[in-house]
C-alpha cells in the first residue's frame, strides 16, 4: 500500500483526490492484476505535477539518483521493497555489484549511492561498487556528502560475467543511465542486468514511455469513469532537429501549435481558464537538461543563441536531435512560498517515499529540475505511521495516496514500454537474420 505521508496541500480535497480515495479497494485490485502481467522495473522515480484539476507524470526515471533525498524514516520501507525485487531477480542472491554514474565530484550523487548500498545490504546482500570510469587504475575511495566513504572498484570482464577482485556477483544493478551508450563490458552477460540495457537513454525515448502511459491511463480512467486527460499529458514528437543550425524549426513549430491546440480544447471542455503552455525537451535524457517552456509558436521560432546552445546538447555532450513536445502541467503546490513538485520513489511495485523538488526562482509553469533547486523530504503523517491507515475514525485522509497511484501508473507504463522495446529489437534481429 501507499505510505501515509504529508503533502504541502492543506485545503479541501480536490475532486480527483476524492474519487481516488473513495475507490481504493478497486484500485488496489486493478494494480495487483496489472502488475502480475508485467515485469516491473527494479526501481524508478516519477516527477509529478499537480495543478488541482490535473495530476500527471511529466518524467519517469529508471535509474533514480536521489535516494539520499528521502526521509531516513523510509529506510525500512525501502529494504522490504528491495527484498521483493531481489527475490524476483535471483532468489538465492548473496552478492550484487552496483554500477554508478562516472561522475565522482557530485558528492550528493555519491550520497545516493551510499544510501542505495545501505538499502541493498539491509535486504541481505553483499554489495560492492563496480565503476565504469575508464581510467580507474584500482580500488579508489571517495567521500559522499554525508561523510560516508565508498570504495569504487574497476569492473572487469571474465568470460560472459562481470566481476570484481574476489567477488563474482549474482546480478548487476545499474545506477548509470547509459546516456553515452552501452559499454562493451556490459553486453552479452549471463548475469541479470537491471534495469535492462535497453532502458538506458542510448536506446530509450520519452515518447515511447508516454505512448505506453497513454494506454495505461486510458485503462485506469475507464475503471474510474473519468476523462484520461486528467492523468495524462498531451504530447507529440519532432524527430529531426538541430537547434544550433535552426534545422527542424517548422516541424517543432507545427507540433507545438498542435499540442497547444489540443490542450486549449481540453481547457475549454472542462471550464479551465488558465493559459495553456508546453514543455519542449530532449526525447532522450535526464538531469533537467535540454528543456524549455513555450507558450506559442513564436517561442520556438525566435530562440536566441544562448537558448539554442542550451537546447543543443544534454548529459555527456550528447547532441539533441529528437524532442518531445509535452503539455505543460501547472504546479499549484509550494513549500515555504517556493514553487514545488512531488517526486515519488518506487522499488519494484511499491511506493517507498518521496520528496518535493523546490525552486524559489521558478514559476508554476516552468521546469524545476534546474540549478538552484532544493529537495525537501516528505515525512510520515504524524497521526498515522502505517503504510495506509486512513479510514479509522479521526484519521486524516491520505492525500499522498493519489500521488502513489499516478506514480504506479507510470511505473506500470515503464514495464510495458520495456517489453515493447524488447519485442521490437527481437523482431529487427529476426528480420536481419533472415536477410
Amino acid at each position: 500500500m501507499v505510505p501515509h505521508l504529508t503533502t504541502s496541500l492543506t485545503g479541501p480535497l480536490h475532486e480527483l483526490e476524492r474519487l481516488v480515495l473513495a475507490r481504493r479497494p478497486e484500485i488496489e485490485r486493478w494494480f495487483r492484476a496489472r502488475f502480475a502481467e508485467h515485469e516491473v522495473p527494479f526501481y524508478s522515480s516519477v516527477d509529478l505535477r499537480n495543478s488541482g484539476f490535473k495530476l500527471a507524470p511529466v518524467d519517469t526515471n529508471l535509474f533514480p539518483g536521489g535516494f539520499n533525498n528521502l526521509n531516513p524514516d523510509f529506510l525500512p520501507l525501502c529494504i522490504h521493497a528491495a527484498m521483493s525485487a531481489i527475490q524476483k531477480l535471483c532468489p538465492d542472491a548473496q552478492k550484487l555489484v552496483l554500477v554508478p554514474e562516472n561522475h565522482t565530484r557530485n558528492l550528493f550523487y555519491l550520497q545516493n549511492v551510499a544510501t542505495l548500498k545501505r538499502i541493498l545490504e539491509g535486504a541481505g546482500l553483499a554489495v560492492r561498487i563496480g565503476s565504469l570510469i575508464p581510467d580507474l587504475a584500482g580500488p579508489t575511495e571517495v567521500e559522499a556528502a554525508g561523510g560516508e566513504r565508498l570504495l569504487l572498484e574497476p569492473l572487469k570482464r571474465r568470460g560472459n560475467r562481470v566481476v570484481l577482485d574476489g567477488f563474482d556477483p549474482c546480478a548487476v544493478l545499474l545506477n548509470n543511465d547509459l546516456s553515452g551508450g552501452v559499454p562493451a563490458l556490459l553486453q552479452g552477460l549471463e548475469q541479470r542486468v537491471v534495469p535492462p540495457l535497453i532502458a538506458g537513454w542510448s536506446t530509450r525515448r520519452k515518447t515511447q514511455h508516454f505512448t505506453a502511459y497513454e494506454g495505461v491511463a486510458e485503462d485506469f480512467a475507464e475503471l474510474l469513469g473519468i476523462d484520461p486527460w486528467f492523468l495524462n499529458p498531451v504530447f507529440s514528437q519532432c524527430g529531426q532537429v538541430n537547434f544550433a543550425e535552426k534545422a527542424g524549426e517548422d516541424c517543432l513549430a507545427a507540433n507545438v501549435e498542435e499540442v497547444l491546440a489540443q490542450v486549449r480544447e481540453k481547457y475549454d471542455e472542462h471550464g479551465i481558464t488558465a493559459a495553456p503552455f508546453a514543455i519542449v525537451k530532449a526525447d532522450a535524457g535526464t538531469y533537467g537538461m535540454g528543456i524549455m517552456t513555450v507558450k506559442g509558436v513564436d517561442d520556438v521560432r525566435n530562440l536566441n543563441r544562448k537558448a539554442r546552445n542550451k537546447m543543443s546538447v544534454i548529459k555527456e555532450g550528447q547532441p539533441v536531435t529528437e524532442v518531445i513536445i509535452q503539455e505543460g502541467v501547472y504546479t499549484f503546490e509550494d513549500v515555504d512560498g517556493a514553487v514545488a513538485e512531488p517526486v515519488i520513489y518506487m522499488i519494484d511495485q511499491f511506493v517507498v517515499g518521496g520528496f518535493y523538488r523546490v525552486h524559489d526562482a521558478r514559476g508554476k509553469d516552468e521546469n524545476l529540475n534546474s540549478p538552484g533547486m532544493e529537495f525537501r523530504p516528505l515525512a510520515f503523517e504524524t497521526d498515522c505511521h502505517s503504510p495506509d491507515c486512513a479510514g479509522a475514525p479521526g484519521d486524516p485522509p491520505n492525500r499522498f495516496y493519489t500521488y502513489g497511484v499516478v506514480a504506479r501508473l507510470a511505473t506500470l507504463a515503464a514495464a510495458v514500454e520495456i517489453e515493447e522495446m524488447a519485442m521490437r529489437i527481437d523482431e529487427t534481429a529476426s528480420v536481419a537474420a533472415r536477410a
